[in-house]
């Protein structure tokens, strides 16, 4: 079990998880305030911790033409601006050691994408700025194996870490979650989360738009809480269908209640 030294899990419950939401990416102004609104509400009712997620810039597109962002200063001031309204801590991918101080201004939690994992100044730079870092395991590495980026932190003197299950690469087109991976980050004595989108992802199509199966969000949430999970990550959107990014593997903003209860009766069975 990890020692508790995350401001936002501090009330965290033993028979709860934390909750890891928001769109892909800042698309606007106004949208993710709405998507922050709407998950406090329904987290406060069953007393999840959330954390809100928004990428503020999408530097792994496929195609050169794939929608980037809005300015990233002006994404940042919005995830600013949802972390003072509501009061949550937000969190947002960041690509080079340069942009480490940057996103810390406005944030709570850096996190390091699953395909930058192993570099070493990005997570040193992530380190340094003090702030929790969420590292994703990558598609292409055990669980086992992530216990190098953690310590690459911990040594930099910074010791709030967190570990991200996303899936692992199942031929060119497909991933599969490996639940063993979940007990085996746990043993570095960080919280680990369960990426259920993203492990829900099928890259590579050959349009250049990345595909998905988000019919089967709710049975890999469950099956990564019974699994012991920490956290749960998962993109939502209101109308994904017009999302400007990952639509094809986020959950419905409006389904997310009732999926929350059940995974909260799991949690509570256990």
């Amino acid at each position: 079990m990890f020692t508790i030294k995350f401001n936002f899990l501090k009330n965290l419950r033993p028979d709860r998880f934390f909750l890891m939401a928001g769109p892909c990416v800042i698309e606007d102004e106004t949208s993710p305030l709405f998507i922050a609104e709407t998950l406090k509400n329904v987290c406060q009712k069953m007393d999840i911790p959330l954390v809100f997620k928004g990428s503020y810039r999408k530097a792994n597109r496929s195609r050169l033409d794939s929608f980037t962002g809005i300015g990233d200063e002006k994404a940042l001031k919005v995830l600013q601006k949802v972390k003072q309204e509501f009061g949550i801590p937000v969190v947002t991918d960041i690509h080079t050691a340069e942009e480490a101080a940057l996103a810390a201004e406005y944030i709570d939690i850096l996190q390091i994408p699953a395909f930058l994992c192993r570099q070493t100044d990005l997570l040193v730079a992530a380190a340094k700025t003090g702030k929790t870092v969420n590292i994703k395991k990558g598609q292409f590495l055990s669980g086992e194996a992530m216990g190098f980026a953690v310590e690459k932190v911990r040594q930099s003197g910074n010791d709030k870490v967190m570990l991200t299950e996303r899936g692992s690469m199942f031929g060119y087109q497909d991933l599969v979650v490996d639940y063993r991976n979940i007990a085996a980050m746990q043993k570095f004595e960080v919280p680990v989360i369960l990426d259920v989108t993203h492990s829900l992802q099928q890259p590579n199509q050959s349009s250049g738009v990345t595909g998905g199966k988000p019919e089967l969000i709710g049975l890999i949430a469950k099956a990564g809480i019974a699994a012991g999970a920490d956290g749960i990550f998962m993109e939502v959107h209101p109308e994904p269908k017009k999302a400007k990014s990952d639509g094809a593997n986020m959950l419905r903003l409006d389904l997310a209640e009732t999926l929350l209860n059940q995974l909260v009766r799991i949690k509570d069975a256990l």
